[in-house]
């Protein structure tokens, strides 16, 4: 085992925990962001982007949290890293789609009622 990067007790609190948390708090703002707003057809950009920005990040954490693994770090280091980064990954990455569905069908929805004006 190389030297550990940081001291894993404290790491895997400080990052594990409020890391974690934050991560965990922003997914959910993001998620009742998306959940108000794709219905209604507002603010794509920037709910789709901030949604494509959060696999970024998870991808990266997972590639740390990787690497971490790889050069034998202690589970306090590691550990952190993989699951937020798995986590973050996995559930962005299943949900973008479902969202951008949604806000398909808001555009879809406001033609519609366009034409039924029209017509």
């Amino acid at each position: 085992m190389t030297q550990p990067w940081f001291d894993p007790i404290r790491f895997g609190a400080l990052y594990g925990g409020i890391g974690g948390g934050l991560l965990g708090s922003l997914g959910g703002i993001l998620g009742a962001a998306a959940g108000t707003l794709a219905p209604k057809g507002k603010g794509r950009g920037l709910v789709l982007g901030a949604f494509t920005l959060m696999i970024f990040v998870g991808v990266a954490h997972l590639l740390v949290g990787a690497y971490a693994l790889y050069t034998r770090q202690p589970y306090g280091i590691w550990y952190p890293l993989v699951l937020i980064g798995g986590l973050l990954t996995i559930l962005f990455a299943a949900l973008r789609p479902v969202v951008r569905k949604r806000y398909e069908e808001a555009e879809l929805r406001k033609m519609d009622a366009a034409a039924f004006r029209r017509g």
